[in-house]
């Protein structure tokens, strides 16, 4: 057989596992979201994918991986936000770094908002073991980017990083999606004064 023959079949196979990756993550988000992690079972994960146990354990090595995948594309996600939002101001000509990061901080709420079961799901505290030493060390890494930005000033750092962690906690379990917006809106220009009253 040639390698034209064989690699179709190749190509239709990834792009099988592909889609059965996808529909473990989706179904995996829609129960994770409804009924918590804890709650949740890989056999209701499956059943929902319309996939097999062993597909599950060929992707993923069990739910906390499912639920961990699911945290590190969310955050794959709010990082080319955010970013794209920097290059922007960027471009755009400004350079005083508190606009930098409020530029950022908006896409990051903004993703938050769009995102927001999912954000939601990450903050309510119903997570695979060990997941509250992920999330301060996401915070940390968060703290170095931001201290980039504001060389020198460490105590601003602190600051406004932490006021703004508290807004995304806010913004993102907030029952009603226009007073999250509002928060948002409210909250960015508090933090903006921050540093130049």
């Amino acid at each position: 057989m040639s390698s034209d023959t064989e690699r179709p079949v190749t190509v239709r196979t990834s792009e099988r596992g592909a889609a059965t990756r996808g529909a473990l993550l989706e179904a995996a988000k829609e129960i994770f979201v409804t009924s918590g992690f804890a709650e949740a079972g890989v056999t209701e994960v499956v059943a929902r994918a319309g996939a097999s146990v062993g597909s599950l354990y060929h992707h993923f090595s069990g739910k906390a991986d499912l639920y961990l995948t699911l945290f590190e594309e969310f955050q794959k996600r709010q990082t080319q936000r955010t970013r794209q939002a920097v290059q922007t101001a960027r471009a755009a000509g400004e350079t005083d770094p508190m606009p930098v990061f409020l530029a950022a901080a908006r896409a990051y709420l903004e993703g938050c908002l769009a995102e927001r079961d999912l954000a939601a799901l990450f903050l309510r505290g119903d997570a695979p073991p060990g997941f509250e030493v992920i999330m301060r060390d996401r915070l940390r890494q968060w703290a170095r980017r931001t201290a980039a930005l504001f060389e020198h000033e460490d105590a601003l750092v602190v600051v406004v990083t932490g006021a703004l962690a508290a807004v995304v906690q806010e913004v993102t379990l907030s029952e009603d999606p226009e007073a999250a917006r509002k928060m948002t809106e409210d909250a960015l220009l508090i933090i903006g004064q921050i540093r130049h009253p």
